[in-house]
């Protein structure tokens, strides 16, 4: 089931309601593969990431990471994430 996308300069109410609506975009999309778990960051993606697993039926959990930071500038970071972590959505991962 294709959905549309978002319009880029839509603005939310807050990030329950941008959870909410990714939820259900994600729920039409995985409509057959399901999700497994959903990782949300602090500092803001726990409450977007409650709301998707909220959608998608699925068990919710945070990943706590530490930013690092760019040689140079102390408001630039830097990472990379482990190739162990699964995308839920592989075929858009790309």
């Amino acid at each position: 089931m294709a959905v549309a996308p978002v319009p880029s300069d839509r603005v939310f109410a807050d990030r329950v309601e941008a959870g909410r609506l990714l939820g259900e975009r994600m729920r039409a999309e995985l409509a057959t593969d399901g999700a497994d778990l959903v990782l949300g960051l602090p500092r803001g993606g726990v409450p977007i990431a409650a709301e998707v697993a909220r959608a998608l039926d699925a068990p919710l959990d945070v990943l706590v990471v530490r930013k690092l930071g760019a040689p140079a500038t102390r408001s630039t970071r830097s990472g990379r994430s482990d190739r162990a972590v699964r995308p839920c959505c592989p075929r858009r991962a790309r």
